[in-house]
């Protein structure tokens, strides 16, 4: 299956997420076969990162319901976490758990899950080190005031509001 059979699945099955396509073919009928599928956004290889970001930005915008101004917003340059004009700066760490859990908001995120996506793979994560990094971000959450909250969910993992 290539990205634009992917791209026509998750549309036909009914997932409105956005959508940006990272491919190697350049030509116009590739670019509009494919925003004919569902893609919300097309960009090729090669790119600079910094364009990457800003796209993702712009398409996460778009989707981003209006919560009066305290909307959970991710700088992915500058690893900040802001809410109307108010920027917290995040370690890498804490902005890759938090991205994790914003991606998945309302859903229960396993700890493994968790751990996978702020950690190295085959880095040694104890047990609580997760749980003091919880801890740091549910404190930036209050710092930047946004409109989310972090619960636990006892023995399995946690979910973001």
């Amino acid at each position: 299956m290539d990205g634009m059979d992917v791209v026509s699945a998750l549309r036909d099955r009914g997932v409105e997420a956005p959508v940006l396509v990272l491919t190697a073919r350049d030509a116009l009928p590739d670019r509009l076969r494919c925003f004919a599928r569902g893609a919300d956004d097309y960009l090729t290889k090669p790119f600079a990162f910094a364009e990457l970001a800003a796209r993702l930005d712009v398409l996460v915008r778009r989707r981003r319901p209006d919560a009066g101004g305290n909307a959970i917003a991710l700088d992915p340059l500058r690893f900040r976490l802001g809410s109307g004009g108010t920027a917290v700066p995040l370690s890498p760490t804490e902005y890759r758990l938090l991205a994790t859990l914003l991606v998945r908001r309302g859903e229960v995120v396993r700890r493994e899950t968790l751990v996978c996506s702020a950690w190295p793979a085959g880095a040694i994560v104890r047990e609580n080190t997760l749980d003091s990094y919880v801890t740091r971000l549910r404190r930036a959450l209050r710092r930047a005031a946004v409109d989310a909250r972090l619960d636990t969910v006892r023995g399995i993992g946690y979910r973001l509001h």
